[in-house]
């Protein structure tokens, strides 16, 4: 299915007339060209690369497709890198000089007889023609003495050829596509395609597929059989699946299309490199990695939701902006050795996936401060449960069982729950992702097994008398007695106490009710002294008076702890109009 899909895109990109790679070629950066005249000679280097320090990037040319690079000697077609082009290697002090020296010769060898394999003399034209004289010449003093060759050589970066006068490589020269796009004789046994069904020659080996955040910078394969332990029959390799040529073309471009650099069409949720596309061109893809993604600094907020709401199914009659019909596929891809596994996979419509969505920014609504944003991006979700706030601290497996639950509505993942609330009680701080997040999931458990308890509510509920959710505020509480009490202290009873009042309450709680009293004495505002004092009789009146505190609160009633204290801290911070004895 997944495969499949894959090479349905490709087919939809080739039809739209998109700039993807025509069968048998590949867009590949080249950050450097060799430039030649007519007879072969040098005449100089040219630097394709844009941006600044170390942000420069190539510029992506349409190239023969790259060889399966092994530990042996093979070498691409009219592009490669400065040992295979001119046998002059990427420098590295860790082997030796001299080994490096003599394999380089053997990789400009078979450069040059990659050309003259694919390219017979009486159909070579000027282009190829100059290349071939340039490289038997082996006279490369003029290309070592130009100022980019330090750069090129060091960098280890792709070289190819352009003809003096033209603008486009040599490979891009239109009888050198000619020859290069000639239907290829098929050499093998044909086999029933697993993607498509037809007969077709399988591939052996399949193209590596790159940008996977965390794989090997050589690519790594979603389809691979390289020990015996996964081949049956006497299989070697790809016949251990069948996958014909045309299909292997066509799905390794389309992934690796989606996952290049600067891919509109793909976003990085925690390990998962996430990639997505709709079985036709649809506004969705356009916003789908600004909502799961994570916005530019200075970037104006959106509210997502709303946005969201125009791929909706029609619920009150009005039509939606674009066919909620439309298939949407989202493939969340992660590093396994030599593999890439599948993170997750999730087949839907653009209808189901923005319900699910729009459910779930519905589920964080929380009461928040002025300067939070309105709707939260997964990735910054994510960084709330991780060390740090960083992306590689995201505990494993975590970021696509999260994305799975938000696609298909299901109760997100409990270790979702466990990880924020040990970051929570780590750094002491319920910031307004962690409350956010564990409303939701607290809210969608509530509603998803239709449980008889009240769901928690976005802001403070004075008529929500769970035991956690009543600690929680009580908490608070005791922190803005003691803030008051002491104006400008510099840790409270949160920094020391969070921690065990939000696990274990009986431990610490009775401490605290006899600090309060001696808080509440300080306070100078008397306003404020009365407005704490009914402010704790009334949580206190609400709460067991059998175990007011208990030996230990469950996982699900820590979170209401968490979300309590966050409720109670905003309300104190919070105008009321009604209220002239209010905290500002």
């Amino acid at each position: 299915m997944i495969l499949q899909a894959l090479k349905e895109y490709y087919q939809r990109s080739v039809d739209s007339g998109s700039d993807i790679a025509a069968g048998g070629f590949q867009k590949q950066e080249i950050p450097f060209l060799i430039v030649v005249n007519r007879t072969g000679a040098f005449v100089g280097m040219h630097d394709t690369r844009e941006g600044d320090g170390k942000k420069k990037y190539g510029r992506k040319f349409t190239v023969p497709k790259a060889v399966k690079k092994t530990s042996g000697i093979a070498a691409n077609l009219l592009w490669d890198t400065p040992a295979y082009v001119v046998g002059r290697p990427k420098p590295d002090p860790k082997k030796d000089e001299k080994q490096l020296s003599d394999r380089a010769v053997e990789q400009r060898k078979s450069f040059v007889q990659r050309i003259k394999e694919d390219f017979s003399t009486a159909e070579m034209d000027e282009g190829i023609a100059a290349v071939v004289a340039f490289l038997e010449r082996g006279d490369f003093a003029g290309l070592f003495a130009h100022t980019l060759w330090l750069e090129a050589e060091a960098s280890g970066a792709n070289l190819s050829f352009q003809l003096e006068g033209d603008t486009c490589l040599v490979c891009e020269r239109p009888s050198v596509l000619k020859i290069l796009l000639r239907e290829d004789i098929d050499v093998g046994e044909r086999k029933t395609c697993l993607i498509t069904g037809e007969q077709d020659v399988p591939m052996r080996l399949h193209t590596s597929i790159k940008g996977v955040w965390g794989a090997q910078t050589s690519g790594a394969n979603i389809v691979s059989f390289n020990l015996p332990a996964f081949t049956s029959y006497g299989k070697d390799q790809g016949l251990n699946a069948p996958i014909g040529k045309k299909a292997e073309f066509a799905y390794t471009t389309a992934l690796n299309t989606l996952l290049a650099k600067g891919s509109r069409q793909r976003v990085q949720a925690g390990d998962a490199s996430t990639v997505f596309w709709a079985e036709k061109k649809n506004k969705l893809e356009d916003i789908f990695a600004d909502i799961f993604g994570e916005p530019a600094k200075g970037e104006a907020e959106q509210d997502y939701k709303s946005v969201i709401a125009m791929f909706r199914s029609p619920e009150s009659g009005a039509k939606a902006e674009l066919d909620p019909t439309t298939n949407f596929y989202i493939l969340g891809l992660a590093p396994n050795a030599a593999r890439i596994a599948v993170r997750f996979w999730y087949a839907g419509t653009v209808g189901g996936i923005a319900d699910n969505i729009w459910q779930h920014f519905e589920d964080l609504e929380m009461v928040k401060g002025p300067k939070d944003w309105r709707t939260i991006t997964l990735r910054s979700l994510l960084r709330s449960t991780a060390l740090l706030e960083k992306d590689e601290n995201i505990p494993p497996n975590l970021a696509g069982d999260t994305m799975r639950a938000i696609l298909t509505g299901t109760p997100y993942p409990q270790t979702l729950l466990a990880a924020v609330l040990r970051r929570s009680r780590a750094e002491r701080e319920v910031t307004y992702p962690r409350a956010a997040l564990i409303k939701a999931v607290l809210t969608r458990e509530t509603r998803y097994y239709k449980r008889t308890e009240k769901e928690v509510e976005m802001s403070l509920d004075t008529n929500y008398n769970n035991p956690g959710y009543l600690l929680g505020r009580l908490f608070a509480a005791l922190e803005r007695a003691q803030e008051q009490a002491s104006p400008g202290i510099n840790a409270t009873i949160k920094d020391r106490f969070y921690g065990a009042a939000s696990s274990t309450p009986v431990a610490v709680f009775a401490h605290l009710m006899k600090l309060k009293n001696h808080h509440i004495t300080k306070i100078n505002n008397k306003g404020a002294a009365v407005n704490l004092e009914k402010l704790f009789q009334e949580i206190v009146d609400k709460l067991d008076s059998k175990e007011a505190f208990p030996g230990h609160l469950a996982l699900d009633d820590q979170g209401r702890f968490a979300v309590g204290y966050y409720h109670q801290r905003q309300s104190f911070f919070t105008k009321k109009s009604d209220d002239n004895s209010k905290e500002a």
